[in-house]
């Protein structure tokens, strides 16, 4: 699997990284992104959970709880930070998705500043390829556009906010150490 998609399998290896977790805690992390990206349900994450602790990249802890059913929490092995990694220093695709960029933000922590910042100049570079389509196809139907003029302006209205917070970005990863205050903004 290429770095420039994103499996669950590595997504989830990627959050396991930042700390263990439980099926519902994955689960309900991805419902809060669910309009950025896909929300896969149980069905999918807790084969991939499974599968993770058969290849030996996870391992699992029951741990129980008071007046509830115990919780199975998932932390990943150093097998498994090697695979992240390995996976994390693939090259990236520059026609990643808007899912594929978001899903790689989240897993942000697990790439150097370097890769970090290369990340971002691609999604800036795809970003700026398509406003230029969008301004050209503005221009090509001119005062025929009619209402598709909307989806128009739309378009290049995400894209020029898009560019906006990816050049503020990586101007600002450029400049100072890698934080976590920096990649919000703080």
């Amino acid at each position: 699997m290429s770095a420039g998609s994103v499996s669950l399998r590595y997504f989830i290896l990627g959050l396991l990284n930042q700390h263990p977790m439980s099926g519902y805690d994955i689960k309900r992390f991805l419902k809060g992104l669910s309009w950025l990206v896909d929300s896969p349900s149980f069905g999918n994450i807790y084969p991939t959970l499974h599968a993770l602790l058969e290849d030996g990249l996870a391992t699992m802890k029951v741990v129980s709880q008071q007046n509830k059913p115990p919780r199975k929490v998932y932390n990943i092995t150093n097998v498994g930070r090697q695979a992240l990694h390995e996976w994390a220093n693939q090259p990236v695709a520059s026609t990643m998705s808007l899912k594929t960029f978001v899903m790689r933000l989240v897993l942000a922590g697990n790439f150097s500043q370097e890769r970090l910042i290369t990340h971002l100049k691609r999604r800036r570079d795809q970003v700026a390829d398509r406003r230029s389509a969008l301004e050209r196809a503005t221009d090509e139907l001119g005062e025929r556009a009619g209402l598709q003029r909307l989806a128009l302006d739309y378009g290049l209205a995400l894209a020029a906010t898009e560019l906006a917070w990816l050049d503020n970005t990586v101007n600002r990863l450029s400049q100072q150490p890698l934080s976590l205050e920096v990649v919000r903004g703080d």
